[in-house]
């Protein structure tokens, strides 16, 4: 990730390119053309291409405040994936989604905490989004969707914490009374974020799906925020 100036954006209504790396959509599938160098502590390049195809795209968002300042937007919850990137392993296929978040107040004025997971559950996926805002208030949004990219409320178990990331960020997701959440592969951590596949079990069945926590009072830490630089360099100019 690089965060670059406004010349090295490009977008369309179909593709979206920001420097040397781009998204478009064909009709049918997102293909995500990356050429990038990746943060320190391995600095190197890093090419290669992600497709995404959806069994279907929704028409849902979910406001996560009140007053609509922030919104989910799950795309395509239920998708498959093709992964081709120029290093040994890392082509593969399998089960994906995607999704994005949309705002128009920086994170940490409305939340201190959230919460979120998504997990494939037979045909469709279930995904929690817990957080806690700033004003007291909570958010506690169970949903499911199948493949045909229909949403609806679901009843859910409640919030069950589970083993603190490698930086201490707490973690918790939805999981039946009697039973525990677990980290199966660790994904990304941070100060602030973790990132990582989690099983955990619903109404008697195991799940595995990806789970992150982001803790936003330690996000807006004015000791911690120069730290983004080093892992999200910034490059004002760029020429194609």
């Amino acid at each position: 990730m690089t965060d670059r100036g406004a010349q090295a954006l490009q977008q369309s209504e179909d593709t979206l390119k920001v420097g040397p790396s781009s998204m478009h959509w064909t009709g049918s599938e997102l293909v995500i053309s990356i050429n990038e160098i990746s943060s320190p502590p391995l600095i190197s390049r890093i090419s290669g291409t992600i497709t995404i195809t959806p069994a279907a795209i929704t028409q849902v968002e979910l406001p996560l405040t009140a007053d609509g300042t922030h919104i989910w937007r799950p795309f395509a919850p239920i998708s498959s994936i093709t992964v081709e990137i120029d290093r040994p392993g890392w082509q593969w296929e399998g089960h994906g989604y995607f999704d994005a978040n949309f705002g128009t107040r920086a994170l940490e004025e409305d939340f201190s905490y959230w919460s979120w997971g998504r997990f494939p559950a037979g045909d469709g996926a279930l995904s929690f989004y817990d957080a806690e805002r700033r004003d007291g208030t909570r958010l506690d949004a169970a949903i499911g969707f199948d493949v045909a990219g229909q949403a609806r409320h679901i009843n859910a178990p409640e919030r069950a914490s589970f083993k603190r990331s490698a930086w201490t960020v707490r973690r918790e997701t939805r999981a039946d009374p009697g039973t525990k959440a677990q980290q199966v592969k660790p994904m990304l951590d941070a100060p602030f974020y973790c990132r990582s596949v989690v099983e955990t079990t619903i109404d008697g069945t195991r799940l595995t799906g990806v789970h992150e926590a982001l803790d936003l009072n330690r996000f807006s830490s004015p000791l911690l925020k120069p730290m983004l630089a080093v892992r999200v360099p910034r490059r004002k100019n760029w020429t194609p």
